[in-house]
């Protein structure tokens, strides 16, 4: 095989394994794929007609992302949803986000605010569309835009992770009548005005007010709300 034809190979086994694993995140999130739920690289295989290596390489992507368990010979599990887990997740990205908007604003790139207001507009057209999921990942791209300002490259991989699982756990405890994906998407303006204006603090307290009230769990996990 010539090299035209193996970077061909290449990049249609990736693209391949992209899809596979957006759709397999997608049942996930969703909750078409509940936890527990076994999945089988021979049976995933034959259900988007290709190697069980491309099927291995997306679920290794999604136990990096914590939305599987991989059990060695036992095989692979979609991962547990529960609130205990979601509390927590919500407090580290709380302190994560936290710390870093404000030294996302101190430093911030001449793009930030051009990219921040670019994924908001984003956002409204996903919501107007109903894309829930696009939505979502649009605003994961959102917070991690403005976390790369604050320049702590080895927590980024942590907030994802926080956000991944943030966004399932509203997904899973809300119906679609409830949810209003227009409310969602014009939630970030408070922080794009504030980064905007250059006010550390102000777009501190927005940030904390976004991420506090995205589930209601209450004073009880969230003291300050009450203040």
């Amino acid at each position: 095989m010539n090299i035209a034809l193996e970077t061909r190979a290449r990049r249609a086994t990736a693209m391949k394994s992209y899809a596979v694993l957006s759709a397999l995140k997608r049942d996930i999130m969703l909750g078409d794929l509940g936890p527990g739920q076994t999945l089988t690289e021979l049976e995933l295989a034959g259900r988007f007609a290709c190697s069980q290596g491309t099927i291995r390489e997306a679920l290794l992507q999604l136990q990096d992302e914590g939305l599987v368990v991989r059990q060695g010979h036992r095989g692979t599990v979609v991962s547990a949803c529960t609130e205990v887990e979601a509390v927590e997740l919500f407090r580290i990205r709380r302190s994560i986000e936290g710390r870093g908007i404000r030294r996302a604003v101190a430093g911030r790139s001449r793009t930030l605010v051009a990219d921040l207001r670019m994924l908001a507009e984003a956002m409204e057209t996903a919501a107007e569309a109903g894309d829930e999921l696009e939505l979502a990942s649009l605003d994961r791209d959102f917070h991690r835009r403005l976390f790369a300002d604050a320049e702590l490259p080895a927590l980024d991989t942590i907030l994802h992770r926080c956000l991944v699982h943030n966004h399932r756990f509203k997904i899973s405890r809300s119906t679609t009548a409830e949810r209003d994906l227009r409310q969602t998407a014009r939630r970030h303006a408070p922080i794009v005005a504030a980064v905007e204006a250059g006010d550390a603090e102000a777009a501190a307290r927005a940030l904390d007010h976004h991420i506090v009230t995205i589930v209601d769990f209450g004073p009880a996990v969230f003291p300050e709300m009450g203040a």
